[in-house]
């Protein structure tokens, strides 16, 4: 039921990742998904660029080397995160917003959009066994350096997936009662 997928969903992190590969088509599957997700005006302002064997491997490389040309201090351990997170992923998922060009609704509304696709393969993720994590560091403003983009698109972060062993700890929210004024 859609209610247990929603609260069995998590953030699995690269290091807990598995060798086992994910299948083109498994990927299509939650694209697909992703493009039923809810748009104000049917803009559609999702892209997506799939980066999996070397590419992804050049992406971890590229984030690391442009880290280190932004930061006065930059510290080994995030050097080695940004490279190992791209290569212990199974695929790896740029997640880009292609903003409206006659910008006929707020900006927010296409980005709200784009995160509502995303979680639409999560869910998905979460329903097959796949891991997934969306990070967005802050050296997603430089990815026009690394990814041909269009005029007005821009790279909201990156969906990192792969299998896991381990099962996920159980989680929990604060009350739900404390979140809600009924009027």
């Amino acid at each position: 039921m859609i209610f247990d997928v929603i609260r069995q969903r998590r953030s699995v992190f690269p290091a807990q990742y598995n060798d086992q590969p994910i299948d083109r088509a498994t990927i299509e599957r939650l694209l697909e998904a992703a493009n039923w997700a809810p748009t104000h005006k049917k803009t559609e302002p999702w892209r997506f660029k799939v980066l999996m064997g070397k590419k992804k491997e050049e992406l971890g490389l590229f984030l690391s080397q442009k880290y280190q040309e932004v930061d006065p201090r930059p510290k080994q351990i995030k050097i080695r995160k940004l490279q190992e997170n791209a290569q212990r992923s199974a695929a790896v998922i740029a997640i880009c917003m292609q903003r409206d060009p006659l910008e006929s609704l707020p900006e927010w509304e296409e980005i709200a959009a784009t995160a509502m696709a995303v979680q639409n393969m999560w869910l998905c993720c979460t329903e097959l066994g796949i891991g997934c994590y969306w990070s967005s560091p802050g050296l997603i403003t430089h990815m026009g350096e690394f990814f041909e983009m269009n005029e007005g698109e821009r790279c909201l972060g990156f969906l990192y997936m792969g299998h896991y062993d381990e099962p996920q700890p159980e989680r929990t929210r604060g009350l739900l009662e404390e979140k809600v004024r009924w009027l």
